[in-house]
């Protein structure tokens, strides 16, 4: 997707469009089995698919199964706004000065150099046995991928680097980053399916420098 807007955000757009145009529950799922099942879009309408999909499904969750399909439901909106023209544009002009990869988190001790800024974001660790979102990706991200991040985190501190990174605030993390600074941080939290669970949770922001 971050391909398609970079090198040709018009037809994204273009593909987009219609779309947007026809969405309703039914559409919805018709488009979830092409995303699915269609091994020959193009870049840019596969980018058209991933986008209205994000943006119509629940709570913006994505998820995918043991087979890698997206398994995500229709959300319930009244007017979601599947297509931001301007948005699109402006994303395109501020990836043509990025170089997008697609790699394990532990390709970063080839790369990175000293006096790097690196922001970490992985899957966040359960806070309980019933809060268990890891499963998104069809390999998880369970605690001894954790683990091994926290790792590569000590790694690159050594190397230098400027490090940040999020997660929840769980136990396991806390023990994990112990030797960082550990900021607790209120985040807002729309994905839930209980309403009463949505609202400000407590997060951590870990960082190597002050």
């Amino acid at each position: 997707m971050y391909e398609a807007i970079r090198d040709d955000v018009e037809s994204v757009i273009n593909a987009l469009r219609p779309l947007s145009a026809s969405h309703n529950a039914d559409h919805y799922y018709t488009q979830r089995d092409r995303y699915n099942q269609d091994a020959a879009l193009s870049k840019s309408k596969r980018a058209a698919l991933f986008i209205y999909l994000n943006k119509t499904c629940f709570n913006g969750l994505h998820r995918v199964n043991r087979r890698g399909e997206f398994n995500v439901p229709v959300g319930r909106y009244t007017n979601p706004r599947i297509l931001d023209d301007e948005g699109l544009r402006l994303a395109s002009k501020r990836l043509q000065k990025a170089d997008l990869c697609c790699e394990g988190f532990e390709s970063l001790l080839k790369m990175a150099r000293p006096g790097d800024f690196i922001y970490l974001d992985p899957p966040y660790e359960p806070v309980s046995r019933t809060a268990n979102f890891t499963a998104y990706a069809k390999d998880g991200f369970g605690a001894d991928m954790q683990e091994r991040l926290r790792d590569v985190f000590v790694a690159l501190d050594k190397r230098g680097c400027r490090l940040m990174l999020s997660n929840s605030d769980a136990p396991l993390i806390r023990q994990l980053y112990r030797a960082f600074k550990v900021d607790e941080v209120a985040a807002p939290r729309a994905i839930n399916c209980d309403g009463r669970g949505r609202g400000k949770v407590s997060e951590v922001v870990v960082r190597n420098y002050a």
